[in-house]
């Protein structure tokens, strides 16, 4: 294996670092999500722009597939319109670079494996760190089918967030856990993305199993959608995620509205 030379990439921040930062100031981390291109990739930059400044520590850039399984509706019809409007796989990594470079928040791609696969693992790996992301997260990637990724992964020094959820057994959970780098992704309810009005009891569960299974960054997603759950979930998880809620706001009130939320998420409007 050929080893890449630091000098060759730019300083990236880690998912890793951003929690923990967080975590010094007494707080979980909020990590954001929004498909790329949607409405077009430029509104994607600008809102992801505004995220970070109003109190992101993690942007997720989201790569539009055609089948995704585990997107609920409102994230659906915004990848479904990205992709009728012409996205494509490459433009991902200009987003990306963009991104990084107007911020100081982790960026991390979250993608199917299939159009990582379709570019070639090491290609896509190498010009996401060229552009400044952080790493992956992959939904439908298991660490059983992931030993190239997990080479590439090393190669280019970026993270692999993996997903747990109430579901996983014993076995599961820590092998997902040891496989994972940068925080462990925990599903709080069986099933697809979606705003809820209340938090699933089996969230608190999900992420002890993966605390006591050796996880140091836990972090939780599906679901959350106001302040109140993210003052709920850190009291015991490391990181909240949301995404429904901010595809929404994005679609209704562009990224002006995108900044509003992301702001009364991070505590930043009281």
């Amino acid at each position: 294996m050929t080893e890449v030379s630091n000098t060759q990439l730019p300083t990236v921040r880690s998912a890793a670092d951003a929690i923990e930062k967080a975590r010094s100031e007494g707080r979980p981390a909020l990590i954001c999500y929004l498909p790329a291109g949607f409405p077009d990739a430029q509104t994607t930059i600008d809102a992801a722009v505004a995220m970070a400044k109003n109190g992101a520590d993690v942007i997720e850039i989201g790569i539009p597939y055609s089948d995704p399984v585990m997107d609920g509706e409102v994230i659906q019809a915004a990848t479904v319109q990205s992709l009728a409007n012409g996205f494509r796989t490459a433009q991902i990594f200009d987003i990306v670079r963009a991104v990084t470079e107007q911020s100081d928040a982790a960026v991390l791609v979250m993608t199917y494996w299939n159009p990582v696969v379709r570019m070639g693992v090491d290609e896509f790996a190498r010009r996401l760190a060229e552009a400044g992301g952080a790493g992956l997260i992959t939904p439908d990637l298991i660490p059983d089918e992931a030993a190239e990724w997990f080479e590439v992964s090393d190669k280019y020094g970026l993270d692999r967030v993996f997903l747990v959820a109430p579901s996983s057994t014993p076995e599961r959970m820590a092998m997902t856990v040891k496989a994972s780098r940068g925080f462990v992704y925990c599903v709080s309810v069986m099933g697809v993305t979606g705003a809820r009005d209340n938090v699933s009891a089996a969230t608190r569960a999900v992420v002890d199993r993966a605390h006591e299974a050796g996880a140091e960054r836990a972090c939780v997603g599906l679901g959350v959608s106001r302040r109140e759950h993210v003052e709920e979930i850190g009291a015991y998880a490391d990181g909240v995620i949301v995404g429904t809620a901010l595809v929404a706001a994005l679609r209704d009130r562009g990224v002006e509205g995108v900044a509003q939320l992301t702001a009364e998420l991070s505590g930043r409007t009281q």
